[in-house]
């Protein structure tokens, strides 16, 4: 055998070479951007309606494509905006003298390839520079993944609280197992509003459920619709861009904010590419969404980001389907959820894409919650970064949403959501919470540390509080009945943005006092240095203020 370098030897045992790697192979889709089997742009309008897109003809169109060319596209600006030269587009993203609104007007008149051709003029920084201006809201937030291995309810709510504490503006669960999903939902509206009153909560789940539960006011949100960029797949979901707008429309009409779901690789791990770049087909999602109705998209490759990940320049191309989303005026949930790197210097430098020029929602899923617990196969980054989280943020004065707590306030709001989540159970007749469980739950790591609960129990009383008709109003009564009555008027007032419905505005959270701030009242108006959101006063001495730092009077 060879004697071999030992530098090489060294390198091969590198957390980087842990990951997968595959060179482009056009015909299985495994090519980022600029496919040479990308369609090229082109449209034609006759009668006010698009007739031809991207060189096929309405009768050579499949589904999602008629659906885009008939709701997607603005047909009166539609010549006029593909006659732009793809470069001067990409030159007009980059350029501070031409505002966000002037943008989202081109954008309302391109085809998929004629969107898939502008971004390629961009590298990572322009888009970054996109990204900065073209993002809905002026103010960042980030949402947060909150699970765990044994559906343990008091554990989840306490990890809401300090999630909460810490600053995200939403959190999300699932489930271990199925039938857990109305104890996990009410372990998050719970938690969540002891961290801080106006925290949005969801329960991903199957559709129908997920919706059930938001029409008892035991979540707020929904964002696991998920649509794609070829009809095969679409059609092994037994679904069709029309059946998807129908159910978003089920969401809205009861009061329930929403978004889709989508990302690069999705066709190609589905075996469905069409041999086209997952940038094309990710635009067709982000067209399908905007045509469909919908105020944002979770995307950023979410799930399948091993997939772009593993080929040349993936993660440039999940930045450009981010920028799309903005530039076809939509909330952004950009990603940096599912974990796809063993290397900490390639998590963060796909992290470092959305959060320093900021966006909606940096993590559509930062693992509140150790990795060994996150249900949704682990994140980007976890409970354990969030010193790294802060610091970055400090080291480099951005807003990545959070801000700093100390062990004795993170201490104190698990305890306080353990004993009312602990309250709440015993008030609706569900599954006893022991003392000792809230003890536990107020220190806990992860669910490692957690005494055992009978899960037969739990989950009989999970399908209970769905047969038994439970709300978010019996939620209500039994806090204030047990004297949590700060916490029973935070989930009262969940309650009633279902009623005004003024959270269904574009990337809409709430702060604190239930004020919404979405793009209809805090419109990002980046045009420049010393322009847009900036990171200043009370709100940059917050994230300045890291428990970490010796102080003055320490020495």
């Amino acid at each position: 055998m060879a004697q071999r370098h030992k530098r090489f030897e060294v390198l091969e045992q590198r957390p980087v070479n842990q990951d997968g790697f595959v060179t482009e192979w056009v015909e299985a889709g495994l090519m980022a951007m600029g496919s040479p089997n990308d369609p090229k742009p082109s449209v034609k309008v006759a009668d006010g309606k698009i007739v031809e897109m991207d060189g096929r003809g309405r009768d050579e169109m499949d589904f999602i494509e008629i659906f885009i060319a008939d709701y997607g596209i603005n047909a009166a600006l539609a010549e006029e905006m593909m006659a732009k030269k793809s470069v001067d587009i990409a030159r007009m993203i980059v350029d501070i003298n031409v505002p966000r609104g002037d943008i989202i007007k081109v954008f309302s008149g391109l085809t998929p390839a004629k969107m898939a051709e502008v971004m390629d003029y961009l590298n990572v920084v322009e888009m970054m520079m996109g990204i900065q201006k073209m993002r809905a809201r002026r103010t960042p937030a980030n949402q947060a993944h909150i699970t765990n291995l044994q559906d343990n309810p008091v554990l989840m709510a306490a990890d809401a609280a300090e999630a909460t504490m810490y600053g995200f503006a939403e959190i999300e669960t699932t489930v271990a197992v199925f039938n857990y999903g109305p104890m996990n939902a009410l372990a998050l509206l719970i938690g969540g509003q002891v961290g801080r009153p106006g925290v949005l909560s969801q329960d991903a789940l199957e559709e129908s459920i997920e919706l059930q539960l938001g029409m008892r006011g035991l979540t707020a949100y929904a964002e696991t619709v998920s649509v794609y960029g070829t009809e095969n797949v679409f059609v092994d979901g037994d679904d069709t861009p029309w059946s998807k707008s129908f159910l978003a429309s089920a969401y809205a009409s009861r009061g329930l904010k929403m978004r889709f779901t989508s990302g690069t690789g999705a066709e190609v791990q589905m075996a469905y590419a069409e041999g086209k770049s997952m940038l094309y087909l990710e635009i067709k999602c982000i067209m399908l969404t905007k045509a469909a109705g919908v105020q944002g998209l979770q995307n950023g490759s979410i799930s399948c980001i091993g997939v772009p990940a593993g080929v040349p320049g993936g993660i440039r191309a999940v930045a450009a389907e981010n920028l799309v989303a903005m530039c076809m005026d939509l909330e952004s949930a950009s990603g940096n959820d599912q974990t796809f790197s063993h290397s900490d210097m390639r998590r963060t430098s796909r992290l470092l894409m959305q959060m320093l020029p900021g966006t909606d929602f940096i993590c559509s899923g930062y693992s509140g919650v150790p990795n060994y617990d996150n249900m949704f196969a682990g994140s980007n980054v976890d409970i354990d970064d969030i010193d790294d989280w802060l610091v970055i943020q400090r080291d480099l004065r951005v807003d990545g949403g959070l801000k700093p707590a100390s062990e004795e306030q993170i201490v104190a709001i698990r305890n306080k959501a353990a004993r009312a989540i602990q309250a709440v159970f015993e008030e609706l007749g569900l599954p006893r919470i022991t003392d000792e469980e809230v003890e536990a739950a107020t220190y806990a790591h992860g669910s490692k540390d957690m005494p055992a609960r009978d899960k037969v129990q739990d989950t009989k009383g999970a399908q209970e509080m769905l047969k038994r008709g439970i709300t978010g109003v019996d939620v209500v009564k039994a806090l204030a009945k047990r004297g949590f009555t700060d916490v029973a008027e935070a989930v009262l007032g969940i309650q009633k943005q279902r009623v005004s419905g003024d959270y269904l505005h574009t990337s809409a959270i709430l702060d604190d006092d239930f004020n919404v701030i979405a793009a209809v009242n805090d419109l990002n108006d980046y045009s420049g240095p010393g322009t847009g959101y900036r990171l200043e006063g009370d709100r940059w001495t917050q994230l300045a203020d890291i428990r970490q730092a010796i102080r003055p009077e320490d020495i």
